[in-house]
């Protein structure tokens, strides 16, 4: 599992969002700049605050014309009821078995829990920034607003 670092190509993937479609990276390819948050559970206390952190900054990120996508190995349905609850006006992405996660690098807490991990894509579908934090959900937000916003130059913080 190699690290993904800024400057390298974001590898494509399709995953089912919350209503069962399959979604694809490449989709936005060319056309916007994309947020894919790695989570680990739904409705957890961490993972509420930074959802819920996207959910409130989500008209700055459409300024920015950016699409957000979380994704954790949770089900379509769980998905679906975290949303709900939470009204988030974004997509979250079912990774069961977590395929995914593993071709971004994102590494297990304690080799146990799965990883929290930000990453800003750019609209080449190039990595612009990093952010890797179990601790610090909601700096996740902030850390793709100043990539997102030309604030910060592309870095990979773990």
């Amino acid at each position: 599992m190699a690290e993904l670092k800024p400057g390298n190509a974001a590898p494509d993937f399709e995953l089912p969002d919350q209503n069962g479609k399959i979604v694809r990276l490449s989709d936005y390819r060319g056309n916007r700049p994309v947020v894919v948050y790695f989570y680990p559970k739904d409705d957890t206390s961490g993972c509420t605050v930074e959802a819920c952190g996207f959910r409130d900054d989500f008209d700055k990120f459409r300024d920015l014309d950016a699409e957000i996508i979380g994704i954790s190995g949770d089900s379509t349905e769980s998905h679906g009821r975290f949303i709900s609850k939470y009204q988030l006006p974004f997509t979250l992405l079912s990774d069961k078995g977590g395929r995914v996660r593993k071709l971004y690098g994102v590494k297990k807490t304690l080799g146990i829990i799965p990883g929290r991990a930000t990453f800003v894509i750019d609209k080449a579908g190039v990595v612009r920034h990093v952010f890797s934090s179990q601790s610090q959900p909601a700096r996740h937000v902030e850390e793709a607003l100043a990539a997102l916003s030309g604030a910060g130059q592309p870095r990979s913080q773990t």
